[in-house]
């Protein structure tokens, strides 16, 4: 056999094994590029589906938000839609109670200012009467003894007893001196005295008798205070 011949026999099986790894090689691409079209196909679909969900998401959101305006629209429309009528029926009603309250006060408020205006003329009167209960009991305390028993003195002494009386109905009440501590609210301090009988700061004489009249002073008790 010549060396071209011996030479065919060998190139034959290298050229079908060149043949061989070329269609393993082209079944190998094709199967790589089918899985890569499948991967991006795959990549596309996800990817359109997430935009399909964004997009579902944004007209919900939306047609929530249409949602609640419609709602807010239609409380507004609903008060728009109150009755007038009505609405002048609470006004007028609204007015009423008003005026009344305002002339409820104004009432309690005259009525308070007449009481304390009709006090203060009751009080200014019967001010002006102590000066006469003093005299009385000037002037009986100057009915000698001998005669203090007598018929005229009885007789001074009941009138004296149904004046006070009278007083004491109109709310005219003596104020308590001699023995108490002196307090300024209650008594007017005119001199100090010596007392062994009453501790320092105690009214120990009493030189006019001072009235209350209800809560209020009508004259302050003239008194004199131990040292």
């Amino acid at each position: 056999m010549s060396s071209t011949d011996k030479k065919k026999v060998h190139d034959k099986p290298t050229k079908e094994v060149n043949e061989q790894e070329k269609e393993v090689l082209e079944e190998i691409i094709e199967e790589l590029e089918e899985e890569a079209k499948e991967k991006k196909e795959e990549a596309a679909k996800e990817e359109a589906e997430a935009e399909d969900k964004e997009a579902s998401e944004e007209n919900n959101e939306e047609t929530s938000e249409e949602e609640t305006d419609d709602k807010k629209k239609g409380l507004f429309n609903k008060k728009e839609k109150k009755d007038p009528l009505k609405e002048k029926i609470d006004e007028l009603n609204d007015r009423l109670i008003r005026q009344v309250a305002e002339f409820d006060n104004f009432r309690k408020r005259t009525d308070k200012e007449k009481a304390q205006m009709f006090e203060q003329g009751q009080g200014s009167i019967l001010e002006k009467l102590l000066p006469v209960i003093d005299n009385f009991e000037r002037g009986l305390q100057a009915v000698p003894e001998d005669e203090k028993d007598g018929a005229f003195a009885d007789g001074m002494n009941k009138i004296y007893k149904q004046l006070m009386k009278q007083m004491e109905d109109l709310g005219v009440t003596p104020i308590e001196a001699v023995g108490k501590e002196f307090d300024p609210n209650f008594h007017n301090a005119v001199m100090q005295v010596e007392s062994e009988e009453y501790e320092s700061g105690i009214v120990a004489q009493e030189l006019q008798k001072g009235y209350m009249f209800h809560d209020t002073v009508l004259r302050h008790s003239m008194v004199g205070v131990t040292q």
